[in-house]
């Protein structure tokens, strides 16, 4: 997992590949999903509603076993929302969700994906 952090300039490469390539308009509003990550899966399962509280509907809980290189087992929390962004509010989200697991002590929001709303 990268601790490297989704930068604005990141934002502005998906709308453009977005605008080139996706099969949806991006300026209407799209099922966008946010992925959270941590070892103590208790930290996300508190998370959650949270969230929800926030108006995230929350997809699921993930986990996933060590690795044979000694990578530690993970748990993923994924929420989803419809929103219509760009990529200015798009990474004020991320900013808002990085201080959000911050504050949650989880280990690091995963970023995002995205697709149409339905």
């Amino acid at each position: 997992m990268s601790s490297k952090k989704i930068t604005k300039q990141d934002m502005t490469e998906l709308f453009a590949d977005m605008a080139q390539n996706a099969p949806w308009d991006s300026s209407k509003p799209l099922l966008w999903g946010y992925f959270f990550a941590d070892q103590a899966k208790a930290k996300l399962e508190a998370a959650a509603p949270l969230l929800q509280a926030k108006g995230y509907r929350v997809v699921g809980l993930f986990d996933s076993a060590a690795q044979a290189d000694g990578t530690p087992a993970q748990s993923w929390l994924h929420v989803e929302k419809v929103e219509q962004h760009d990529a200015d509010s798009l990474h004020a989200r991320n900013q808002e969700l990085y201080r959000f697991a911050e504050e949650q002590q989880i280990e690091t929001y995963d970023g995002m994906d995205v697709g149409p709303a339905v």
